[in-house]
């Protein structure tokens, strides 16, 4: 019964990253599986069951994608190669599982200790997941908050991990109320957001009234932007005929967006499978375009030495070119880690394995406004979209093919993400899917402006690029530091107490 609880309690933590979030759910999702604490010393294990029941939910996506463009794997496979990664996921759960179960076990009648040792150790392992062989910091427990009121904002001060500390905070205090079988542990668990969130929110709301006064009246607030959604879907196989109408389909809604003093965004592939290095015909179609007095941010692979940058260039009406080339690739999308043991993965990505990370971060310049660029899985990373504020950018923007994943809760997973990135750094973000969610996001992380899934159209808006930099952007690693150390010295407190038992 113990290991059919943690799958449940793993699966409804899942949930708590669908399409849709939800606003009370995250407040209690993960009490169930710190009160399987208190009964078992089998913790690791049952947290282990609990995170691959949680990945396997959370990422079933990857199963279609791997079936529909994998170059023929079977389903059966898809799952298991599925299951490799919720496995080295769910070990992290299950460290938090066996190490969180000694304190909850070791101090029953501590709460204090409980409820500051349980979340920091909880934010430690996040951030080891953040960086550990490349990283995979998806679906950070802050993200299921991403609609509840003032969470956004407070991430400016305390970032997504320290938001993540609250929302398992939350839990633990449930968790501790329900085996007490009273309301205290609850009223000082949740005494803590129900304060700062309200506080955040307020002091959002002022920046942007504050942001509104500057620019004058709000039609004229901003410079002009157009965020371009053609709803083009991935090609399993290659088909020129429909490779030239999306690409037609692509110039012509720029055409219509375009505008000058203008910035038109394409997405990530939109321009596939022409490159700007090497096409002509595409040169000249952009060139035309930004004759109409528009700047244009668009995608194309750009060639170095024997491999590839994915980048993203800005050509403005005066004919000046910068670009932006990708730092964080996705593995066995964009190269192939351990090429020749695992190339029979190469088609998940056009052109597998011939990209190349870029080393250093380039901002491109638009007239007053310097944009931070994100392309893709990039913009999960905090740490490096708080780089580029730090360098000087005054707006964020990420571009994205998100078609692979299909109509699933991925794209929306992806989009939460990029929100926390605009929030915690106070900068407006625009964001470019070529099968959605395209959006412009305000500073405060709110969707100003939103195009679903699958949906054609273009976004029109004006946005105020900020400059300034957050509590959060100027100390990115305090907060996961400082949790890091509590759990670290919680860690040494019960190897001694044990040492002192056994003697």
């Amino acid at each position: 019964m113990r290991w059919l609880l943690a799958a449940g309690a793993g699966v409804l933590w899942a949930l708590q990253f669908g399409r849709e979030p939800n606003i009370v759910a995250p407040w209690l999702a993960l009490a169930p599986l710190v009160l399987l604490f208190s009964s078992s010393r089998a913790s690791g294990r049952l947290a282990f069951v609990f995170g691959f029941a949680a990945w396997m939910t959370g990422l079933s996506w990857i199963v279609p994608t791997l079936v529909t463009y994998g170059g023929g794997i079977p389903t059966p496979l898809a799952i298991a190669l599925t299951g490799l990664l919720a496995a080295y996921l769910a070990a992290f759960e299950a460290v938090f599982g066996w190490l969180g179960g000694e304190v909850w076990r070791r101090w029953p009648q501590n709460l204090g200790l409980r409820l500051l040792v349980l979340p920091s150790l909880w934010v430690a392992l996040e951030w080891l997941r953040t960086y550990l062989f490349g990283g995979f910091p998806w679906n950070l427990a802050a993200y299921s908050w991403v609609d509840v009121a003032g969470a956004l904002p407070l991430s400016a001060w305390v970032g997504p991990y320290g938001i993540s500390f609250l929302v398992v905070l939350v839990s633990v205090g449930v968790a501790a109320a329900v085996e007490r079988r009273r309301w205290e542990p609850l009223a000082a668990a949740w005494m803590v957001p129900l304060l700062l969130l309200p506080l955040a929110g307020r002091w959002s709301l002022r920046q942007s009234v504050e942001d509104v006064r500057k620019a004058g009246v709000m039609d004229e607030a901003g410079v002009p932007v157009r965020l371009v959604q053609p709803n083009i879907r991935n090609l399993t196989e290659y088909d020129p005929v429909a490779v030239l109408q999306n690409y037609r389909k692509v110039i012509d809604a720029s055409i219509a967006s375009c505008e000058p003093g203008s910035l038109v965004v394409w997405p990530e592939s939109a321009a596939w499978p022409f490159s700007y290095e090497r096409d002509p015909q595409l040169r000249a179609d952009l060139a035309a375009l930004v004759r109409r007095g528009c700047t244009v941010i668009f995608n194309s692979d750009h060639p170095v030495q024997e491999s590839f940058y994915n980048s993203a260039y800005l050509l403005s009406p005066e004919g000046s070119l910068h670009r932006y080339d990708k730092r964080h690739l996705v593995p066995f999308g964009e190269y192939v880690p351990f090429r020749g043991l695992f190339s029979w993965m190469d088609k998940l990505s056009r052109n597998a394995g011939d990209f190349r990370a870029a080393a250093g971060v380039t901002l491109l310049p638009w007239g007053q406004e310097k944009i931070g660029m994100a392309i893709c899985y990039e913009v999960v990373y905090p740490a490096e979209i708080t780089e580029l504020a730090r360098r000087g950018a005054t707006i964020l923007v990420t571009i994205t093919n998100d078609a692979w994943y299909g109509d699933t809760a991925a794209p929306w997973q992806h989009f939460r993400a990029a929100r926390f990135r605009a929030a915690e750094n106070r900068r407006p973000l625009l964001r470019a899917a070529i099968t959605g969610v395209s959006a412009v996001v305000g500073p405060d992380g709110s969707v100003w402006s939103q195009l679903g899934t699958f949906r054609e159209g273009v976004i029109r808006a004006r946005i105020l690029g900020r400059a300034g930099l957050t509590p959060y952007a100027r100390h990115p690693s305090l907060v996961p530091a400082l949790a890091s150390l509590v759990a670290g010295a919680a860690l040494v407190a019960l190897y001694f107490g044990r040492k002192e038992n056994r003697s």
